[in-house]
């Protein structure tokens, strides 16, 4: 698996703990990235001799903050995800794309939440793929204290947003919501997908994969 704008690899992580050997590639250096890594830019990157996909592009403009801060001028962020969605269809290899809820995935993206397994956060994220895949039940009733991880961490926000508000942590707190146990890097961690998310697309995909 090639894994584009993988970051400090949640993502990746998840994935491989699935079955995928995972290759990652960022524009931004990843000293903490648990795989092997390629520094270039993930819009132009080659795919050949991938056997599966995966892409999360910077979701910025989509977030909730976008629209309730415009202040920020995060709709000045360019958006990856179409370009990255056209692209890896054209591709002709499988694939799945990670993005935020508002932002323009496919009409049979599924939503995966926190909730379904255990975490203390919620980061609601969507997936597509062009093969079938799942998403996961909310089970925010039986979640206890959510708690964010976004920004600096340390503040208190006492209204708890569907995508995971609450008290703010940061660092090795942070790391234990999203179940992280890698980095305690709060400006990578801000910006993670809980590995659990792909480890649940991910065994879907490859029982399809390697076959």
């Amino acid at each position: 698996m090639i894994d584009l704008f993988c970051g400090a690899g949640g993502c990746s992580v998840g994935y491989a703990r699935a079955g995928f050997d995972v290759l990652g590639v960022d524009h931004v250096r990843q000293p903490e990235y648990p795989f092997d890594f390629v520094q270039a830019d993930a819009m132009t990157y080659p795919l050949e001799g991938a056997e599966i996909v995966a892409a999360s592009p910077p979701c910025k403009r989509f977030t909730p903050l976008a629209h309730r801060h415009r202040s920020l001028r995060l709709f000045d962020h360019d958006d990856l995800l179409t370009p990255t969605l056209a692209r890896l269809r054209a591709s002709g290899l499988p694939f799945v794309v990670e993005n935020v809820p508002g932002s323009p995935m496919p009409d049979d993206a599924v939503l995966v939440c926190g909730s379904a397994f255990e975490l203390r956060v919620r980061r609601h994220r969507l997936f597509a793929s062009n093969l079938p895949i799942v998403g996961t039940t909310c089970r925010h009733d039986e979640q206890g204290e959510v708690v964010g991880v976004y920004g600096t961490g340390g503040a208190w926000d006492r209204t708890n947003h569907p995508g995971g508000g609450g008290r703010k942590v940061a660092g090795v707190d942070a790391a234990a919501a999203l179940g992280v146990d890698w980095t305690a890097d709060q400006r990578r961690l801000s910006q993670m997908i809980p590995p659990a998310y792909t480890e649940w697309i991910g065994r879907q995909l490859y029982a399809m994969v390697a076959v």
